[in-house]
């Protein structure tokens, strides 16, 4: 039984890729030749797209800027954990199903009525059945509601690596054939197939078969003159010299080992921070008493803090911590934390310090320059126990209880 009808043509929605590119910027989102790529083909072959990538890097507010470039009604389906499938596909309403019980006890009499015999009554009463589990009782939830709306919807499953894996189990039938089975009544396929966008903060792997379903693009914090076009599209207020120079702020802080590092969003936040308190030309103690508006977490303050000065001038490193292990062959283990202030890096002679300064923040744009600790996780050695000198028999020995020798 199909309780929807055939697919309609997917429409086209952009025409080209540098279209996809100048609806986003009209709309306030700036896209690389990579993102407005996938965007497009995203439309074309009516294939979800899935975002994964660290928090805060637009992930999200590409699903809304995709629904008001395109026309299209947003619905969002927000993952958490424990998260069961009435909550995403639909669920029964059952106050109605008990005021319709009561009317049909009411009206059964007349039910009955023209009936000659009891089997009559029987099934007269049994076709009334049908209408408990009907679309009248049925309340959709967002993936029912993209299937079998009548007006084309942009739909965001947002942070579905928070969902169970039983929901990804849902989720297949929906993003593969744009169909949902309710087994009371039907299967619904969707007129117009809804564009599908699906975010990830990788905080666990997903299933095969959910991506092996989707177009895949991984968002990464962008390059430094794309983050200062992104501040600038904001018209946060703040001059460009000290937006310049915030960027590369964020961007060393970035490379800390922080708990959370500073998203986009929140150096937008901080950039409007910086414009209404009236800064022009930032200096450590104002950026170190702003920093909250990045770092959300005490341990990242201190860190930041304690390096905004060497934060401040781009033409010197940001100084990491180390831990070495020195192996003597004498079971001894040192763990030191050097996170004292490393020298001015000098240019070489020769070279003009602007321009020593530049390819040192240049090397840091590199693709994949953050590796698997960079967001937070750490690794720590393991506890050394002190050796005490006493063998496991000198200390059985010295707990032993002593031994009275009975006179006989």
């Amino acid at each position: 039984m199909s309780a929807g009808s055939d697919q309609e043509d997917v429409p086209a929605g952009f025409e080209s890729i540098d279209e996809v590119t100048e609806s986003f910027a009209e709309a306030g989102y700036l896209t690389d030749t990579r993102l407005a790529t996938t965007i497009f083909l995203t439309t074309r072959l009516a294939k979800p797209l899935l975002l994964e990538g660290p928090a805060g890097v637009g992930k999200t507010e590409l699903a809304t800027k995709l629904a008001a470039v395109t026309g299209r009604r947003l619905l969002r389906l927000q993952c958490y954990e424990g998260q069961d499938e009435t909550k995403a596909l639909y669920e029964w309403d059952y106050g109605k199903q008990l005021l319709y019980t009561q009317m049909l006890r009411e009206k059964i009499s007349e039910i009955i009525a023209d009936t000659p015999d009891l089997d009559s009554a029987v099934e007269a009463i049994g076709k009334q059945d049908d209408v408990f589990f009907s679309d009248r009782f049925l309340t959709p939830r967002p993936l029912l509601d993209a299937i079998r709306g009548d007006e084309p919807a942009v739909l965001l499953v947002d942070e579905v690596d928070r969902a169970d894996e039983a929901l990804e189990a849902v989720l297949l039938e929906c993003l593969g054939e744009y169909q949902v089975s309710v087994p009371e009544i039907g299967t619904y396929t969707a007129k117009t197939p809804p564009l599908v966008v699906l975010t990830s903060n990788n905080t666990r792997d997903l299933s095969a078969a959910l991506k092996r379903r989707c177009l895949h693009l991984f968002l990464d914090y962008p390059d430094a003159n794309r983050e200062l076009e992104i501040i600038k599209s904001k018209r946060t207020g703040l001059p460009e010299v000290a937006a310049h120079r915030l960027v590369e702020v964020v961007r060393d802080i970035r490379e800390l080992p922080l708990r959370k590092a500073p998203s986009i969003s929140e150096t937008i936040d901080w950039a409007r921070t910086l414009a209404v308190l009236g800064v022009e030309e930032l200096d450590p103690s104002v950026l170190a008493d702003t920093a909250n508006v990045v770092l959300k977490y005490e341990r990242d303050l201190d860190k930041a803090r304690e390096l905004m000065p060497l934060l401040r001038d781009p033409n010197r490193t940001v100084p990491e911590q180390h831990s070495h292990d020195h192996g003597h062959g004498h079971g001894h283990h040192h763990s030191h934390a050097h996170g004292e202030r490393v020298a001015t890096e000098t240019a070489p002679a020769g070279t003009d310090d602007k321009d020593y300064g530049k390819q040192v923040r240049a090397a840091k744009d590199r693709p994949g320059r953050h590796d698997e600790g960079y967001y937070g996780s750490t690794t720590s050695a393991p506890v050394q126990r002190r050796n005490s000198g006493v063998s496991s028999e000198q200390g059985s020995r010295s707990w032993a209880p002593h031994a009275r020798k009975r006179p006989f």
